[in-house]
């Protein structure tokens, strides 16, 4: 990602599905106006999502995802699908990619419709290949689709501008931390420099946190845990809050005077991703949790993973020392989060960064459906260093609910 990159977890997802042969991936080159999928007559051609970075105004920054056909066969053909279906968990707007000279829709591009409506993403049907013969002379229902080929560019602007018209339906995430101070405040965020930090930068909630600060003219102050009372002892103007990465929550919370707020950049950032209601909720299960338990800690994003992880190695020494219990551990990461979630006690994911809130919040739905809580990083931390409280006093209603040791 560059330097002026807006994260992926940030952009409008908008994916293209479709049949083999649809003309899919043809359909996202002429959209993105760059041959970013490989187009070939050869049904099943894309064989994994494939995804491409824009700018579509109105909407802003997004992200195109071109997928394997829907109707793919045999067993890689089966893993094609789901791997396709795992994508609409993330899509904000889909297209539903069809032959302009077919005799209606198929079984299987119905049965996808039926996908959008059942998980509430506003769609648009793009009739293809209407250049051809066999599609002259056709009437579409257009307030579902519109005709367009890929071929002759016909109908790519007006699509575009069709996708583009769904903003009014995409309601924006609450900012980071914008909302809850003050231009000129003066806010401090601890982020620990340690084996597990990335080499020259800041990890991404960090990076957010401080653009959101900059963007309503409030102050920031960075700082490590080991520097904070030194740094908090040579401010002439005391913080209006002091934001910390999750691992030094204990350090932090002794250093940090009683009257200034204290949070997590993990709980903002699960704020943000609309599922900080249901972490705190969740988050009670942690007392509950007994021998053999077994636990699922999940991360949104892959990473070369250090000796010192929070997710592999401290969340997991941390909860066998809070719970005195013989706990068993698993592991996911990126796009492989578990359907079945029946041999879980609990599941503590990250602050999902790098997933966007639509994909957030159906994990969060699909731990609710099967009966399973789910907290995050910061929630769970903060509540086995008997901290939860005050890393809440920020949002007061999610406070008054916690009843510490």
């Amino acid at each position: 990602m560059g330097l002026n990159d807006t994260p992926s977890g940030e952009r409008v997802h908008i994916g293209f599905f479709g049949c083999r042969n649809a003309g899919k991936s043809s359909l996202v080159n002429a959209v993105t106006g760059q041959e970013i999928a490989i187009v070939s007559e050869i049904r099943g051609t894309t064989t994994d999502p494939v995804s491409k970075a824009m700018e579509l105004l109105p909407l802003g920054p997004v992200m195109i995802i071109d997928t394997p056909g829907i109707d793919d066969e045999g067993s890689l053909g089966e893993l094609r699908v789901r791997r396709t279906k795992q994508v609409l968990n993330k899509t904000d707007v889909a297209v539903l990619v069809t032959d302009a000279g077919a005799d209606g829709l198929k079984e299987a591009e119905k049965e996808l419709l039926g996908l959008f409506r059942e998980k509430g993403i506003p769609y648009i049907i793009a009739y293809n290949k209407s250049d051809r013969e066999e599609a002259k002379g056709r009437i579409f229902d257009e307030s579902e689709g519109i005709a367009v080929s890929a071929l002759t560019g016909e109908g790519i602007w007006e699509l575009k501008e069709r996708i583009a018209g769904f903003s009014k339906d995409l309601n924006p995430p609450p900012p980071i931390i914008s909302d809850l101070i003050h231009p000129l405040d003066v806010v401090v965020l601890v982020t620990p420099i340690d084996s597990a930090a990335p080499k020259g930068r800041l990890i991404l909630p960090q990076q957010q946190t401080v653009r959101d600060i900059l963007d309503i003219g409030a102050i920031a102050v960075v700082t490590r845990e080991h520097e904070l009372k030194t740094a908090l002892g040579r401010l002439a103007d005391r913080p209006v809050m002091v934001v910390t990465d999750s691992q030094a929550f204990e350090k932090v919370a002794a250093d940090t005077p009683a009257d200034v707020t204290l949070t997590s950049f993990s709980i903002l950032m699960a704020r943000h991703k609309g599922f900080l209601d249901a972490a705190v909720q969740g988050a009670a299960a942690i007392r509950r949790l007994k021998d053999n338990d077994c636990v699922l800690i999940s991360e949104g994003c892959t990473h070369h993973r250090q000796c010192a992880d929070i997710g592999t190695v401290k969340l997991p020494a941390w909860l066998l020392q809070y719970t005195k219990a013989k706990l068993q551990f698993e592991f996911s990461s990126g796009m492989g989060f578990p359907e079945d979630l029946s041999k879980y006690s609990l599941i503590i994911h990250c602050g999902g960064c790098m997933l966007n809130e639509r994909e957030v919040r159906c994990r969060m739905k699909c731990a609710l459906d099967q009966g399973i809580p789910m907290t995050n990083y910061g929630v769970a931390i903060a509540c086995m260093k008997g901290i939860l409280r005050r890393s809440l006093e920020v949002f007061p209603h999610l406070a008054a609910m916690i009843e510490e040791d």
